[in-house]
């Protein structure tokens, strides 16, 4: 008896059907688990900006050789970028780091990293430093990116994902970069609002963009421009449609789409120095095992005049005036912030909360302030490493899904503030899965 018939197939032709069904079965079952492996990587634990782990202290992601800037590098170039965080549990883990490609809007991108990484996936982060001279023990980790044995090869925004053990779904932190190719040029300036509600207060930015020798078929699906106020992404515009376009020349005047609250200039804290008091420190509690730090109490601005000084945009820094390495050799305290709200009355319907770069501007437990009725303020407490701060106070309405944060009841908004905006321009080319980065300016109000 032949073999197929012991097998209990009737003809060669049946073999073969059979064993196509087999193999088909078998790929279709491999490309569900491939797809859905790749949904499980790309839509869990992508929230931006976002420390998971409590002993995460301190991260921050910023061009090579300066705090204050943003991470923006080119593609193809030798730009670096250097990462810093700290680990209060004081001992040795194991810390990886990765890329994910994100969209404009950044949700992730439907792609492999197999798609935009070049070389390996994963790189562990080997240089740490135990802390010295300093009471609140800690491990600084840092490392300089992108590594020579990984770069990512698409333009466009990008989360940098810290993990532990080499473990994605042990996700630690995460932290927002930009890739830039060229492409696009941009023009732009600052003016007041011709709505007169919002002459006074807010700040309008009027672009023109040319894309060149892109090619633009569709304009309303292919080009986005994204609008950023001082790096910040809570309060970003993050689709801004074109008043008026003809041919390659997008231009965007709307009062709605364009304008921005523009705040006052932004409250300081000098914790350079623990010992030596700044201007802004009431009192400090010198414990054997920790510091605890009293800021002056904060009165609301909304009603004050508009008055002009230097600071950094909501900034920070990490900088000691008592040692050599400020990396691992400054301290850690917990301070104390007291907001006094406009007749010591608590705001029936808002949440106040507490906001700068070193909060990376999220809105959660940690920065909501908290109201003393006993004392008619509200407070909370950080624990900040020695170092130069920029906050302010905003109020969030308690029903608002958005969390769409204000300055109008604690600080006050003036035309006159000084503001850094970041205009950025993306485009899709048609069949294309993630959006390209191919254009960016800044401009300051100071001049225009």
């Amino acid at each position: 008896m032949s073999l197929w018939l012991r097998l209990g197939f009737r003809s060669v032709l049946d073999l073969n059907l059979n064993l196509k069904l087999i193999f088909k079965h078998h790929f279709m079952k491999n490309i569900f688990i491939l797809f859905f492996c790749l949904l499980f990587e790309i839509g869990f634990a992508q929230l931006p900006d976002w420390t998971y782990y409590p002993n995460i202290k301190t991260p921050q992601l910023f061009l090579y050789g300066n705090q204050t800037e943003y991470p923006v590098i080119r593609l193809g170039s030798n730009d670096k970028m250097e990462l810093h965080f700290d680990d209060v549990d004081g001992n040795v883990k194991n810390y990886y780091y990765t890329y994910q490609l994100c969209n404009a809007d950044w949700s992730p991108a439907v792609l492999s990293q197999f798609d935009y990484i070049r070389g390996f996936s994963q790189i562990r982060i080997s240089f740490y430093h135990f802390s010295s001279i300093a009471l609140t023990r800690y491990t600084h980790y840092q490392a300089i990116v992108p590594d020579v044995n990984s770069a990512p090869t698409r333009s466009g925004n990008y989360l940098l994902k810290v993990f532990l053990d080499g473990d994605t779904s042990k996700l630690v932190f995460t932290k927002r970069f930009l890739i830039i190719e060229g492409g696009a040029s941009i023009g732009a300036q600052i003016l007041q609002p011709f709505d007169p509600a919002k002459t006074y207060t807010y700040q309008k930015i009027q672009v023109t963009v040319n894309t060149g020798k892109l090619n633009i078929t569709n304009a309303f699906q292919q080009v986005r421009l994204v609008m950023l106020q001082n790096d910040r992404w809570d309060n970003a515009f993050m689709n801004v449609k074109p008043s008026f376009y003809s041919a390659n020349t997008f231009q965007y005047n709307s009062d709605d789409d364009c304008s921005f609250p523009a705040g006052k200039q932004w409250r300081w804290l000098d914790l350079q120095s623990f010992r030596f008091q700044s201007d802004r420190v009431a009192h400090v509690d010198y414990l054997k095992t920790a510091t605890t730090i009293y800021v002056k109490p904060d009165l609301d601005r909304s009603h004050t005049p508009y008055l002009f000084f230097n600071d950094i945009n909501g900034l920070f820094y990490i900088q000691t005036t008592e040692s050599i390495n400020p990396l691992w050799q400054t301290d850690y305290a917990s301070v104390i912030f007291t907001f006094i709200p406009e007749g010591k009355t608590a705001f029936p319907d808002k949440d106040v909360y507490i906001i700068g770069k070193f909060t990376d501007y999220e809105y959660n437990d940690a920065t909501r302030m908290q109201f003393n009725p006993d004392k008619g303020v509200y407070e909370t407490t950080l624990f900040l490493k020695q170092g130069y701060y920029n906050y302010d106070y905003v109020t969030v309405d308690k029903t608002d899904p958005d969390h769409i944060p204000s300055f109008e009841f604690t600080e006050g908004n003036n035309m006159e503030t000084e503001n850094e905006y970041t205009l950025l321009v993306y485009y899709r080319q048609i069949g294309d899965r993630s959006d390209k980065l191919v254009g960016m300016a800044k401009l300051n109000t100071m001049n225009r």
